[in-house]
C-alpha cells in the first residue's frame, strides 16, 4: 500500500494566489506608506527631543502604537472589503455546499490578511528602529510586546472586519464599519476613555487614560523616554484582541444566523476579561521602566542607563556648577547633579529636592546648549531656580527672567541664557539687567539672603522667585 504524504508546497502556492486575488497587499501598502507618510511628512512631537520616535526604543514603539488610532480603522474596513468577495462573486451558496470545512476555507484569506498587515507594520517598526541604533547606546526588549500587541491589533480588526463583511454583504459596510472604528479610537482618547482631574495647586484641569481607554489600540502621546506600558496592560490587550479575532473568524466561517449570533461570544468575553485585567489607576497603566531610569553616574553627576551616552559631556560642567553654587551659597548649595528619573503626572506642579540639581534633558535650558560653558551655566539655572511650570506645558517668564538674574549674580555678569528666544532677547535683558544691577549694589550679606529667599520660593513653586529678588515681596 503507498501513502501519500501532502506536500506544503501546495499550500503555499495556494496562500500566494490568495495574495495575488485578494486586497491584503493593497491594505499592507496603505498601512506602511500612510504611517511613513504621517510620520515623515507631518512635524510633530514625535521629531522632538529625547522622546522623538528614532530617540529610544521604547519611544520608537508607543510613537508607532499611536499611529493606531487611524492605522487600525483601516485594517478593519480594508477586512470588510475583503469579506465582501464572495457576496460579489456569488459563490456565497457554492462554496458553503462543498464538502471542505468552513475553518479550512476562512483560514487561507484570513492568514493573507493577517501576513501583509504583521509585515507592514514590523516594515514600519523595522523603519524607525535602524535609526534607533544610531542614536542610543541603550538596547533592551521591553519595546517589544508594545509593538507586538499593536500588530495583533492590526490583524485582529482586519479578521473581524472580513467576518462583519462576509456576515453584512453591503457595499456600505466596509466604509460604515471603518468611521465606526475611527470614531471608536477618538472617543476613546477624547472623552470615554479620559478621567478629567483638577491639580490643587494650579487650579489647572487635565485628563488622565482610564480603564476603557485600554480598549483602544491607540496609546497616549509619548511625554517621558522612562515611560513603557505595563505587563497588565500587555495581558489585558492581548485577551482583547483574541477575542476578537476569534469572532471575525467565527464570523467567516457561519453559514446561519444562528452561528452568527454565537460568533458573537468570543468578542463579548475578550471584552469583559480584559476589563478585568486591565489596571483603573493610571499610574498602573503608564509605569517607569526601572531598568531604563537606573542612574549611571560619574562622581557626583548622574543620568539614567537611558541617556547613559549623555554621561561624558554632562560630567565636567556638572562638577564645574556645582563647584561655583557652593561658593555662592555656602553650606545650603546641592551637591549632586543627576537627571530626573522621577516621572510626574502631566500637567501637575513639579517637585524639586534641595539637596541635587533635577536635570531634563528636554528643557530650553540643556536643549539648546552649544559648549560646556552654556552647559555649566543651564545647570547652575536649574540648582538655582529649577522652574515651576506644570510638568509636560512649556513657558516663558518669571522662571526664566530670575534664572538669568540669578546666574549673572554667581558669575558676575549677565549673560543670555540658553534657550531665550531670539526674538525676546532684547525684552529679558531690559527686564533683568535692572534688577540685576540692584541686587549687585547691595551687601554681600543681602545678597545672600535675597537668594536663599528667591530659592526657597523657586523648589517650593510658591510665589514669584523674579518678584523676591527684585525685593518686592517678603523674604
Amino acid at each position: 500500500m503507498t501513502v501519500r504524504v501532502p506536500r506544503i508546497d501546495v499550500n503555499f502556492r495556494v496562500l500566494r494566489t490568495e495574495l495575488r486575488r485578494s486586497v491584503a497587499p493593497w491594505a499592507g501598502g496603505v498601512i506602511l506608506t500612510s504611517a511613513l507618510a504621517f510620520l515623515y511628512l507631518v512635524d510633530g512631537s514625535w521629531w522632538n527631543g529625547t522622546t522623538a520616535w528614532t530617540a529610544q526604543w521604547t519611544s520608537l514603539a508607543l510613537w508607532t502604537r499611536s499611529l493606531l488610532f487611524y492605522l487600525w480603522p483601516l485594517a478593519v474596513g480594508f477586512g470588510a472589503l475583503q469579506g465582501l468577495r464572495d457576496h460579489r462573486s456569488r459563490m456565497v451558496e457554492l462554496l458553503t455546499s462543498t464538502p471542505r470545512p468552513a475553518r479550512h476555507r476562512v483560514a487561507v484569506p484570513a492568514g493573507a490578511a493577517a501576513i501583509t498587515l504583521a509585515s507592514a507594520y514590523a516594515l514600519l517598526v523595522l523603519v524607525g528602529g535602524v535609526q534607533v541604533l544610531a542614536n542610543t547606546a541603550y538596547t533592551h526588549a521591553g519595546w517589544l510586546p508594545i509593538s507586538l500587541v499593536g500588530a495583533l491589533f492590526l490583524v485582529a480588526g482586519a479578521v473581524l472586519g472580513m467576518g462583519v463583511g462576509r456576515a453584512l454583504p453591503s457595499a456600505l459596510t466596509p466604509p460604515l464599519l471603518a468611521m465606526s472604528a475611527f470614531a471608536f479610537t477618538a472617543l476613546m482618547h477624547m472623552s470615554l476613555g479620559r478621567t478629567a482631574t483638577t491639580e490643587p495647586a494650579t487650579g489647572l484641569t487635565t485628563t488622565e487614560p482610564n480603564r476603557l481607554s485600554l480598549l483602544s489600540p491607540e496609546v497616549d502621546e509619548v511625554h517621558s523616554a522612562l515611560v513603557t506600558l505595563s505587563a497588565s496592560v500587555h495581558v489585558g490587550q492581548t485577551i482583547w484582541v483574541l477575542g476578537m479575532a476569534a469572532t471575525g473568524f467565527a464570523l467567516l466561517a457561519a453559514a446561519t444566523r444562528r452561528a452568527r449570533l454565537i460568533a458573537l461570544a468570543p468578542v463579548l468575553a475578550g471584552a469583559l476579561l480584559a476589563l478585568l485585567v486591565l489596571p483603573s489607576d493610571p499610574s498602573r497603566m503608564y509605569v517607569v521602566d526601572k531598568a531604563a531610569a537606573e542612574l549611571v553616574c560619574d562622581g557626583p553627576v548622574c543620568v539614567t542607563r537611558t541617556h547613559q551616552d549623555r554621561l561624558a559631556a554632562l560630567a565636567g560642567p556638572g562638577k564645574e556648577a556645582l563647584r561655583l553654587l557652593r561658593g555662592a551659597l555656602g553650606g545650603r548649595a546641592p551637591v549632586s547633579v543627576r537627571e530626573n528619573n522621577v516621572v510626574q503626572a502631566y500637567g501637575s506642579t513639579p517637585k524639586w529636592s534641595r539637596t541635587a540639581v533635577l536635570l531634563d534633558f528636554d528643557d530650553d535650558l540643556l536643549a539648546a546648549v552649544t559648549g560646556k560653558e552654556q552647559l555649566t551655566w543651564s545647570v547652575l539655572a536649574k540648582g538655582l531656580v529649577p522652574g515651576c511650570t506644570p510638568v509636560g506645558w512649556s513657558g516663558f517668564g518669571g522662571d526664566q527672567y530670575a534664572q538669568a538674574v540669578a546666574v549673572g549674580w554667581v558669575l558676575g555678569e549677565l549673560k543670555p541664557l540658553p534657550g531665550t528666544p531670539a526674538v525676546g532677547q532684547h525684552e529679558v535683558d531690559a527686564k533683568t539687567r535692572p534688577v540685576w544691577k540692584r541686587l549687585m549694589a547691595l551687601p554681600r550679606a543681602e545678597q545672600v539672603a535675597r537668594i536663599n529667599a528667591m530659592r526657597g520660593a523657586a523648589l517650593a513653586c510658591k510665589g514669584d522667585p523674579f518678584d523676591v529678588l527684585s525685593g518686592g515681596a517678603s523674604r
